[in-house]
């Protein structure tokens, strides 16, 4: 999976071994943008147990030419909703100076395509209230908002 913008190329990868541990950095820039403290080790943890077992899910870097910008996580349940296997997108950060380049988007239609690959029939997600400029991309790309509320307990 590769994509370029016309201001700066970027590509478009799943996550391995090697590269494991700027999918980690991302993951946890991501999580405390929406502060929330799970550990680095813990997110590390996470990220072993999707790379090695890939039925649970796929990770996604974008690398330019420099390092890495952004990353994706997309979980693998079987819904009763959707009748059969669909995605939960859990995850899709950009780093705030790349947000304005067309990453987030690319990055987006790379997690559609796996979800797609997979047999998966529908694609999950969830988006804080505040975070209007996401709820736009989302919109455009065809999803719908539902009308309930996330709960959650930690276990």
């Amino acid at each position: 999976m590769s994509a370029a913008h016309p201001r700066e190329a970027f590509r478009i990868e799943p996550v391995t071994h090697d590269d494991r541990d700027d999918a980690v950095r991302l993951l946890v820039a991501q999580l405390r943008e929406h502060h929330i403290d799970t550990p680095e080790e813990r997110v590390r943890v996470a990220v072993d147990g999707v790379l090695g077992v890939p039925s649970r899910g796929r990770l996604l870097l974008v690398h330019d030419d420099e390092k890495a910008i952004g990353v994706a996580y997309l979980s693998f349940v079987w819904a009763l909703e959707h009748g059969g296997p669909a995605a939960w997108l859990e995850e899709l950060y950009v780093v705030p100076e790349r947000r304005n380049d067309g990453v987030g988007t690319a990055l987006l239609h790379a997690a559609m395509g796996v979800a797609r690959i997979e047999g998966c029939v529908a694609i999950d997600l969830e988006v804080e209230a505040s975070r209007a400029r996401v709820t736009s991309l989302y919109r455009r790309e065809g999803f719908t908002q539902h009308a309930r509320t996330r709960w959650v307990k930690t276990l």
